[in-house]
């Protein structure tokens, strides 16, 4: 079946691919007869549709028809027999929740504003400024990480600015777009949850008041505890500047990218124009004078505004358009038709992201009936002991999310369970909280359809499959040594 499947996805052939798609769901119905009817008692069933999908990802590097056939064999189990109607509703829920409605609003419209800045000349005018301090290809990969940095409100924001704006610099540079977007990725998420001015602050703080934890009001203020325990976001956010500098050789599938362009291959996987935000880009018209404040100005605004609106990202993007639309045709940069027009293409730039953004909270969404995280949480809890808890928990919880890649979600599935054991285990509160957190940041971080892989890679306009196939090493190195670090700690605070 692998070699079928291979061969399939090396030499594509319609009449093989539907096949190929007729047996995994003949095997899903025969699979479905063997089981119970109340999803609630799949147990290890559930387990089917994950694993499928990790396989047929990694076989058929097609991850768009992955999440989907994977999803389609959820529904089979779940649906006992009303499989298109049990598909139809949740993609309709999934479409109308508060979650989604919100993704398209913001990372549609940080589609517009990228392209809008490129299309005034914001994004040359800060390139040609870089490139007179980034003058080699570390100092563009360390300058790429320093930005980075600077903008911490959001992992969006973070991924989608600093991508691309600084893919033009390191291509000057040679930089295979997969290291671009490893340094990109690895500065996003996981720096995210180690500041407490961030979107994932407020909403963790939220989650630790609801489950109990922390008392009404202080939310922020506890999950400031978790902030030293969050290993996984250290490691991995302190490894890029190692890489860059060589400290830590680059290895596996990252070595060959840069083997590639070495040779003189192209500087973005195959694949990679399918998903790049900055698409025809080249071809933009811009004026005569770029100016670098028509690209500081709007990200200045943006991060400004979402401080100010509480870190509310949505009203961030909304304050920016407006100020955009102000700043440019105040001089005289575009017309109020170009601004539409501009602002409608960066839209469409983003529909291939949105697109398997969609398709991975459906997946999630189905996983959910089929109690997949929680039955993976449940079946943990015998083996815990207040030593072994924060280490158990970062470990269970960061393979899970690795395959489910919905953070956010995970925390809400998770927190609940985790933070009354801990409570009754008598573990140490920061650090059992911040193994649950550090395991949604490497989930965020490393999966290869998650909202951060996804972004990253439209940013950097690098293939979504080779991003995170290449990150994938430096990921699972930093949560290595992360589970050391909890396993040690979790014996010293007992």
């Amino acid at each position: 079946m692998f070699n079928f499947l291979k061969e399939e996805a090396a030499d594509f052939n319609a009449r093989r691919s539907l096949l190929a798609v007729l047996i995994i769901i003949a095997g899903s119905l025969v699979l479905t007869a063997m089981m119970p009817n109340d999803p609630a008692e799949f147990g290890a069933y559930s387990l089917i549709p994950a694993l499928f999908l990790i396989v047929y990802i990694f076989v058929t590097k097609r991850i768009l028809e992955a999440l989907t056939l994977a999803s389609v064999m959820g529904f089979i189990m779940v649906a006992q027999g009303d499989v298109l109607g049990a598909f139809s509703s949740t993609l309709l829920e999934v479409m109308m929740s508060e979650d989604i409605a919100w993704l398209i609003i913001v990372c549609g419209l940080m589609g517009s504003i990228i392209s809008l800045i490129e299309r005034a000349g914001g994004a040359f005018a800060f390139g040609e400024w870089v490139a007179t301090k980034a003058k080699t290809r570390k100092s563009s990969l360390i300058w790429t990480w320093v930005l980075g940095i600077v903008v911490f409100i959001d992992d969006y924001l973070n991924s989608l600015t600093v991508g691309s704006c600084m893919a033009p610099l390191t291509d000057r540079h040679k930089v295979p777009r997969e290291f671009l977007a490893y340094v990109v990725d690895s500065t996003a998420a996981p720096l995210c949850v180690l500041i407490p001015i961030s979107t994932w602050a407020v909403f963790c703080g939220q989650l630790l008041e609801a489950n109990g934890w922390a008392p009404d009001g202080e939310g922020l203020i506890y999950f400031i505890k978790t902030i030293p325990y969050n290993f996984y976001g250290w490691i991995a956010a302190l490894i890029v500047p190692l890489v860059i500098m060589g400290i830590v050789p680059t290895f596996g599938p990252m070595k060959r990218a840069e083997q590639r362009v070495l040779e003189g291959g192209p500087l973005a996987p195959a694949g990679s124009d399918k998903i790049d935000i900055r698409g025809g880009s080249e071809d933009v018209v811009m004026p005569e004078n770029p100016k670098m404040l028509n690209f500081f100005l709007p990200i200045l605004v943006l991060v400004g505004a979402t401080i100010y609106f509480d870190v509310d990202m949505q009203m961030g993007v909304l304050v920016t358009m407006a100020f955009m639309f102000v700043l440019y045709l105040a001089q005289n940069l575009m017309s109020a038709e170009d601004f539409s027009d501009v602002a409608l293409q960066g839209l469409k730039n983003m529909i291939m992201p949105l697109l398997l953004m969609v398709l991975a909270f459906l997946f999630a969404a189905v996983n959910d009936q089929i109690g997949f995280t929680s039955y993976v949480i449940e079946s943990t809890t015998s083996f815990m002991t207040p030593a072994m808890m924060p280490f158990i928990i970062f470990c269970v919880l960061a393979v899970t999310e690795f395959i489910t890649g919905t953070n956010w979600g995970m925390y809400i599935i998770a927190l609940p369970i985790v933070i009354p054991l801990a409570m009754q285990l008598d573990v140490h509160m920061p650090l059992a909280v911040a193994a649950v957190l550090s395991a949604g940041v490497f989930g965020s971080h490393v999966c290869f359809y998650s909202d951060a892989t996804v972004l990253t890679s439209a940013a950097c306009g690098c293939n979504n499959f080779r991003h995170a196939i290449t990150q994938a090493p430096f990921g699972i190195l930093a949560a290595l040594i992360s589970g050391v670090l909890f396993l040690i700690a979790g014996f010293i605070f007992h």
